[in-house]
Order: C-alpha cells, then structure tokens, then sequence
C-alpha cells in the first residue's frame, strides 16, 4: 500500500465516489498484481485463521514461562453464570480478546493485526458482531480492508511496534483499526471512520510497552481487552455523529511524537514499568 494518510484515503473515496474498503481492496489489487477475487481469497484466510484461532482455544493451556493461560475460561464462565456489569455482548468481546492473547503467549497459531502482541483486539470484536448482527464473509473481509487501509496508514506515519512506540503503537493501533472497522460495519462513511480511528487512538495514547520478563504476556494479553472495548465505545461515538477535534493524521502523528518521546525503559526492553516493579522483578526465566 502507498497510502501516508487517511486524508489520502478520504480523498480518494470522494473524488472517485467510492467507500473505504473499496479504494483498499484497489490499492491492494495494484501493489500486488492480483485480481480482486485473489485479493479476497488472502483475506478470507486470514478471517478463516481468526476464526480458526478463536475455535481452538484451549483453556487448559498455560505458557512455557506459566505467566498466562486459563483466563479465557475463567472470563467465559463467569459471564455465563454471573449478573456482570459489562453485559452478555461486551462479555463476549472481553473473553474473546483474552483467549486470542493467550493462545499467542501459548504459541498457538494466530494473526498478527497489527502486531502478535495486540492480535486478540480485531477478532475479539469482529466474531461476536458477525455472530450478533448475522454478518457474511464478506461484510467482514470488506471490513477487515478497512482495518488493513487504516494499519497501513499508522505504520507509515507513525509505528506498530511497541519497541519503537510503547504499546500505544500496538494496542493503541490494534484499537483503532477495529474501531475504523466497526463504524463501516455500521455503515459509517469515510469520515465516521477516520473520527472513530482518532477517538480510539487518542484514549491511548502514551500506553507504555513494559513486558515483565521481556515476555508479551502481563501486562499484554489484559490489554487486547481494554483496545477491543475502546474500539467499540470510540465507533459508536463516531457513529452517533461526534467528531474528533483533533483530525485524525494529526492525531497519528501526536502518537509518533509521545512514542519517540518514551523513555527506552518503556519501549519493550523490560526494564521499566510494571516489569520494575517488586512483583515483576521476581519472574525469572
């Protein structure tokens, strides 16, 4: 992809009368020579592998360092049996995003969107919607294009590495490209899904990236949660016609600048943060 902005993007949509996932299905079509139909046939893998991924759970399984695992399980029980205070559809969301990040500290087979670290954020929201709101393949792939446009964009402009920006590159990206993808879902034009991107990644920004151990574990897989939930109260803000005073490019680029900003303490070396603390200064390897 070429594209360095949303605005470019935005830009696009207009002059050529055409909606978001469009302009990236094309950009994609013409980066990599292929036919529309083989563009999708990627993207159906990757949903297939999210999907895939979020089947195979196990919650019998722990990491090799024991510092994850068996969480997934307890969230669903306890959404299933308990007056919780999020609901039964946001409980879903919760236990979705906890399960995908454990089964990546569990080396199991998932998709980095943007990063391993933040994988659980796009599925732990698109699976249940698809499940609520009875969505094809294809409404979600076109989504998952959207999410891609919106990825593309940020790592361009700014960064998706917690070692180079802190984990607001990681989950801070994660939660916005969900929440881009959540407002086209809701039909959200161009703009309702740039000013959904800015009010999920402003509520994240300077999000530090302190792994105990050095290990994307804790703090990291209880994170998915909090940008998978910020996705979907920053699309729903978007939708309901609230803006981001902030444009969004502009937003990206506060982002970049807090990141380079960030003590090297904070940016994945372990060695800052939670992994400084009493507690994560035990866990040894």
């Amino acid at each position: 992809m070429a594209f360095h902005s949303l605005e470019q993007i935005c830009r696009l949509c207009r002059e050529e009368n055409k909606n978001f996932y469009q302009v990236i299905l094309e950009d994609d079509m013409q980066e990599r020579e292929a036919s529309a139909e083989a563009s999708h046939a990627k993207m159906s893998q990757l949903w297939q592998a999210m999907v895939q991924a979020d089947r195979d759970y196990d919650p019998t399984l722990r990491s090799a360092s024991g510092l994850s695992g068996c969480d997934g399980g307890r969230a669903a029980a306890y959404y299933a049996s308990a007056d919780s205070y999020c609901g039964d559809f946001i409980g879903e969301v919760v236990t979705r995003a906890i399960q995908m990040a454990e089964s990546n500290a569990c080396m199991r087979r998932i998709v980095a969107a943007p990063t391993a670290g933040s994988c659980g954020v796009l599925p732990a929201v698109l699976i249940p919607c698809a499940h609520r709101y009875q969505l094809s393949d294809q409404q979600v792939e076109e989504a998952l294009y959207v999410a891609a446009g919106i990825g593309q964009v940020i790592a361009s402009r700014a960064f998706i590495a917690g070692a180079t920006g802190g984990c607001q590159a990681e989950i801070g990206s994660a939660s916005a490209m969900a929440a881009g993808a959540l407002a086209y879902l809701k039909g959200g034009n161009e703009e309702v899904i740039c000013h959904a991107v800015a009010i999920a990644l402003k509520a994240l920004l300077g999000l530090v990236c302190d792994p105990v151990a050095g290990l994307v574990e804790v703090p990291c897989v209880k994170r998915n949660v909090i940008g998978a939930v910020n996705a979907m109260t920053a699309a729903d803000q978007a939708l309901a016609g609230i803006q981001s005073f902030i444009p969004v490019d502009q937003v990206i680029d506060a982002m970049r600048e807090v990141g380079e900003k960030m003590a090297s303490s904070l940016r994945e070396t372990g060695l800052g943060g939670l992994a400084a603390t009493p507690k994560g200064m035990e866990v040894t390897l």
